[in-house]
C-alpha cells in the first residue's frame, strides 16, 4: 500500500517554473544530500535530512546556467553548464565558481547524466553523446549532428543495463514523437517512431521510464489525462533501421484532459507511478500514486498553493515546487498485492492523506478504463471476476485448436493474435501450455517443427525450462543453435546435461552451417582472445620487482618460443570464430552446479577441452587425458608458467613482510612524536 508521508519545506528561497524558475533535482555522492539548480545563476547543496543548505555556488552576473548541475559519482565533483556550452567543474571546497575548472565546448549542451556505475554522460542539443573524460581531453572537439533538422530533444533518461549506461532521449518534429535509444556496450544508435495507439488522439505532455533486461518501458501522460505505455528493445535486430512501435493505454484518466496547469509524470517503482495534476477540470492541484499493476488509485494529496508542473523522486522522496518554495514529501510504499491496491490491507494513514480504492471496471475495457460505480456494483464485479480469473481468454481456445490441426502460418497469425491480448497474472503458465501443445504435437508428428512459434514464445520473458520439458530437447534434435542460444539466455533452471548437451552442439557444428544461421552477437565485442592477451601482459609487466621471464622459467621459456611464429599466431586470435564465441558465452553465463555439472564434462571430447572458461572443472575431469594429448601441450606449459611466477611474486612479498611489520609498529607509536617531525626510514 503506498502513502505519502508528512510534507515540510526544502527551500525557504521563493521559485518559479520556467528558465528562470527551478532547473532541476539532481542525487549527489552522498544520499541525503541533493543538488537544487535554481533557473537564474545558483546551484545550492541541501542535507534533506536536516532540511538545511551545506553550499552554494553562482555563476557571475550575465551568465545564465541552462541545465541541472549534477555529481559525477566517481570524483564526487559537481557539474554545471552556463550559457549552453561552458563546463564548470568544483568541489565543496571552492567558493567562487569563477575561479574553477573551466571547459568551452564546441557546441550546445541539452543535458549532462550522471548516475551510479560510470561516468558521466553529456547529451548534446543535436543528438550526440560523449562521456565527460572523453570531451575535457578535447573541448573543441566536433560534434556530429544525429538528430534531423527542425527535430528538438524533449526528454532524456540514463539507466545502467548489464553494468553498462543506456541512454534514451525523445524528440519531437511538427507533432510527430521519435524515441533515440544509444547502447555503450556495443555502440549502438537506434531510432524508433512511436505511434498512436487507434483510439488515441491527444498531444503527449510528459515522459517517464523504467528499464529491464530488454526492454525500456516508456510512459507518456497526454493532453487527454491518460498514461499510454511504449515497450523498446534496447538491442533491436537492426539498429540502423528506422523502425515502429505502438503506444498502449496504460491508466486512464489520471488527470483532467486539457489541464490548464503543468502536469507530471515519474516511475517510482515496477508497480506505482506518481502524477502531478488537478483530477479534474474544476479541482485543485493533486499529488497521486497509482498502481499500474491493477490499474488503482492508491493514495492522493491536494496541493491548494499549485505547482509548477515538475516532479523529481530519489530513494524514498518526491520533491516538487508547491507554490513558489520547493518541497519534500517522503513516499513509503509496500509489495504490491491486490488486497493493498483495493486498499483492504489495515494501515495507518496521515491525516492529510485519503486512500481511493478505485475499482477497476472488469466488464469494459479489459481493465483499463474506471467507473465511478458505488461500492455494491464493485463487489459484484469483483466477485465475478474471482471466478472467472481462471478461465482462458478466447484467443487462447482458439489457438490450441489451431495447433491440433493446422498449418504453421495459421498457428503463427493465431499467436500474434493472443499475444495482443492485454496478460493476465496466469500468463506464463499459458504460454507454458502452448508450447507444451506444440511440442505434443510435434512429438506425434515428427515433420511439424514451428520453431516461429516457438522463438516468438520464448521472447515474451516468461518462460523456464521447468515451465516447458522437452522444448530444449526438441531444440538439440534438430541442431537449431539459435534457439538453444535464447533458452540458455532467459531460462534460469536448465540442467547440467542439457547445458552439457548444448556445449556438445555448440563445438561440432560446422563454421559453414553457423555462417548462416542467425546468432546473436552481443555478448562478443571482437574476435580477439582477451582473455589470452591478457596472460600475456601479465607475463611482460615487472611485479614488485620480479620478472617471470627470469629465474626458473626459462626453461618453460624455452619451449615455447621453439615456434615463435605459431605462438603470436595463436596468443593474436580468438580460437574460434565469432559466432561460435557467441554461443559458448551463452554457456559460461549459464547457471550450474559443479557437483553436477563434473560428470557431465568427461563425455566432451578431448580437441575441445581447450578453449573453455571452466578450467579447474575440466582439468579435474579430463586430466588424464589433457596431459596425454598434443593439442593440450602448450595450455599445460601456459599454466605451469603463470602458477610460477605468481609462487615467485608470493615469496617476493613474504621477504617484505617483516619490513612493513616494523613500519606499523613505528605507526601506532606516533603520539609520542611532537607535532612536527622529519623522519628518515631505511629498509634493509
Amino acid at each position: 500500500m503506498a502513502a505519502l508521508e508528512e510534507e515540510f519545506t526544502l527551500s525557504t528561497v521563493p521559485l518559479g517554473a520556467g528558465p528562470n524558475g527551478l532547473l532541476g533535482v539532481e542525487q549527489s555522492d552522498k544520499t541525503d544530500q541533493f543538488l537544487v539548480t535554481h533557473g537564474g545563476r545558483t546551484v545550492i547543496l541541501y542535507k534533506v535530512s536536516d532540511q538545511k543548505p551545506l553550499g552554494s555556488w553562482s555563476v557571475k552576473q550575465g551568465q545564465i546556467i541552462t541545465c541541472p548541475a549534477v555529481c559525477n559519482f566517481q570524483t564526487g565533483e559537481f557539474i554545471v553548464v552556463h550559457d549552453n556550452k561552458v563546463l564548470r567543474i568544483w568541489n565543496t571546497e571552492n567558493v567562487n565558481l569563477d575561479k574553477v575548472f573551466k571547459a568551452t565546448l564546441s557546441a550546445e549542451i541539452y543535458r549532462i547524466h550522471s548516475i551510479q556505475g560510470t561516468e558521466p554522460l553529456v547529451l548534446f542539443k543535436e543528438g550526440a553523446v560523449r562521456g565527460l573524460e572523453a570531451l575535457l581531453a578535447e573541448p573543441q572537439q566536433k560534434i556530429e549532428t544525429v538528430v534531423s533538422d527542425d527535430e528538438v530533444i524533449k526528454w532524456t533518461k540514463v539507466f545502467m543495463v548489464f553494468r553498462h549506461p543506456v541512454l534514451i532521449f525523445i524528440t519531437e518534429k511538427h507533432g510527430n514523437h521519435f524515441a533515440y535509444i544509444q547502447t555503450f556496450s556495443s555502440r549502438t544508435l537506434s531510432k524508433y517512431t512511436l505511434f498512436h495507439g487507434q483510439e488515441e488522439k491527444s498531444v503527449i505532455q510528459n515522459f517517464t521510464a523504467s528499464v529491464d533486461r530488454k526492454f525500456i518501458s516508456l510512459m507518456s501522460l497526454s493532453s487527454d489525462g491518460c498514461v499510454y505505455e511504449t515497450l523498446i528493445p534496447i538491442h533491436p535486430r537492426d539498429p540502423d533501421e528506422n523502425q515502429r512501435v505502438v503506444r498502449s493505454l496504460l491508466l486512464k484518466t489520471v488527470v483532467a484532459g486539457n489541464a490548464p496547469s503543468g502536469v507530471a509524470l515519474t516511475v517510482l517503482d515496477q508497480d506505482h507511478v506518481a502524477v502531478l495534476g488537478p483530477p479534474l477540470p474544476a479541482s485543485k492541484e493533486c499529488l497521486s500514486i497509482w498502481n499500474t499493476k491493477f490499474q488503482t488509485l492508491q493514495t492522493s494529496r491536494e496541493l491548494p498553493q499549485g505547482t509548477s508542473g515538475q516532479l523529481w523522486y530519489f530513494g524514498e522522496n518526491l520533491f516538487m515546487l508547491h507554490g513558489k518554495f520547493l518541497t519534500v514529501i517522503p513516499y513509503k510504499c509496500e509489495v504490491s498485492s491486490l488486497a493493498g491496491a483495493l486498499g483492504k490491507l489495515k494501515h495507518s494513514q496521515d491525516p492529510g492523506t485519503h486512500t481511493v480504492p478505485h475499482f477497476v471496471n472488469w466488464e469494459t475495457s479489459r481493465g483499463y478504463g474506471f467507473g465511478s460505480q458505488n461500492s455494491e456494483q464493485s463487489k459484484r464485479i469483483l466477485r465475478r471476476r474471482k471466478i472467472e480469473v481462471n478461465v482462458p481468454p478466447p484467443a487462447f481456445e482458439q489457438l490450441l485448436s489451431t495447433i491440433k490441426k493446422d498449418s504453421e502460418k495459421d498457428i503463427e497469425v493465431e499467436l500474434c493474435k493472443f499475444l495482443a491480448v492485454k496478460r493476465t497474472p496466469d500468463f506464463h503458465a499459458i504460454v507454458g501450455d502452448i508450447v507444451l501443445e506444440l511440442l505434443g504435437r510435434h512429438t506425434t508428428e515428427p515433420s511439424f517443427y514451428p520453431r516461429n512459434s516457438l522463438m516468438q514464445l520464448i521472447q515474451t520473458h516468461v518462460l523456464s525450462y521447468s515451465l516447458c520439458p522437452g522444448l530444449m530437447e526438441a531444440a538439440l534434435e534438430k541442431t537449431d543453435v539459435q534457439m538453444l542460444q535464447l533458452c540458455l539466455q532467459q531460462f534460469p533452471d536448465i540442467p547440467e546435461s542439457i547445458t552439457c548437451a548444448c556445449l556438445k552442439i555448440f563445438l561440432s557444428i560446422s563454421d559453414d552451417s553457423l555462417q548462416e544461421t542467425e546468432i546473436n552477437m552481443e555478448s562478443v565485442s571482437d574476435c580477439s582472445d582477451p582473455v589470452q592477451e591478457k596472460m600475456d601482459e601479465q607475463t611482460e609487466i615487472l611485479q614488485n620487482g620480479f620478472n617471470a621471464d627470469e629465474q626458473n622459467c626459462d626453461s618453460c621459456d624455452r619451449k615455447l618460443n621453439q615456434k615463435p611464429q605459431d605462438a603470436a599466431e595463436e596468443t593474436t586470435s580468438c580460437p574460434v570464430v565469432p559466432k561460435r564465441a557467441a554461443l559458448l558465452n551463452a554457456i559460461l553465463h549459464s547457471a550450474y552446479s559443479e557437483m553436477f555439472l563434473l560428470p557431465h564434462l568427461k563425455d566432451i571430447p578431448a580437441q575441445h577441452v581447450t578453449i573453455m572458461d571452466w578450467i579447474c572443472l575440466l582439468l579435474d575431469a579430463n586430466f588424464t587425458v589433457v596431459v596425454m594429448i598434443p593439442e593440450a601441450k602448450r595450455l599445460l606449459l601456459s599454466l605451469y608458467k603463470f602458477v610460477k611466477s605468481q609462487i615467485c611474486i608470493c615469496s617476493e612479498l613474504n621477504k617484505i613482510e617483516v619490513s612493513f611489520r616494523e613500519l606499523q609498529k613505528l605507526n601506532q607509536e606516533k603520539n609520542n612524536r611532537e607535532l612536527y617531525s622529519i623522519e628518515v626510514l631505511e629498509l634493509f
